[in-house]
């Protein structure tokens, strides 16, 4: 049986989130509060505090969790057979096939039931 202990979320993970969020909040304050220095610099800061504050998000319960998700899902893509060339050509034409069969179908169906309310109402031609 494979069974895990899953930890549940205390308080530090909530101060830690709340810290996360602080952090990328005063990155955007100082890359504001900074205009008058290099756009360079200031969109470097940004992105540390970005990194810091997912950094800081990664070490709480949640943070590991979508990490999980996130390698689970790479494990899972890597699974995919991905079609080939001939293939996609194939379904591609298919699709845009069928696509004008429906349109045509429609437009068929909509000319018809504007004849009918004409004819019905007598307004129109």
């Amino acid at each position: 049986m494979n069974t895990k202990a899953e930890a549940s979320p205390g308080v530090l993970d909530t101060v830690k989130l709340v810290a996360a969020v602080a952090v990328f909040v005063g990155g955007i304050v100082g890359y504001y509060f900074f205009s008058e220095a290099s756009l360079l610099w200031r969109v470097l800061g940004l992105l540390a505090c970005l990194f810091a504050g997912l950094g800081i998000a990664f070490t709480t319960v949640q943070g590991r969790q979508i990490w999980e998700f996130i390698q689970g899902s790479q494990i899972e893509l890597r699974k995919v057979v991905w079609p080939d060339r001939r293939e996609t050509l194939n379904t591609t034409l298919i699709v845009l096939g069928l696509t004008a069969v429906v349109a045509v179908f429609f437009l068929m169906v909509d000319a018809i039931l504007l004849k009918l309310t004409q004819f019905v109402t007598g307004q129109g031609g």
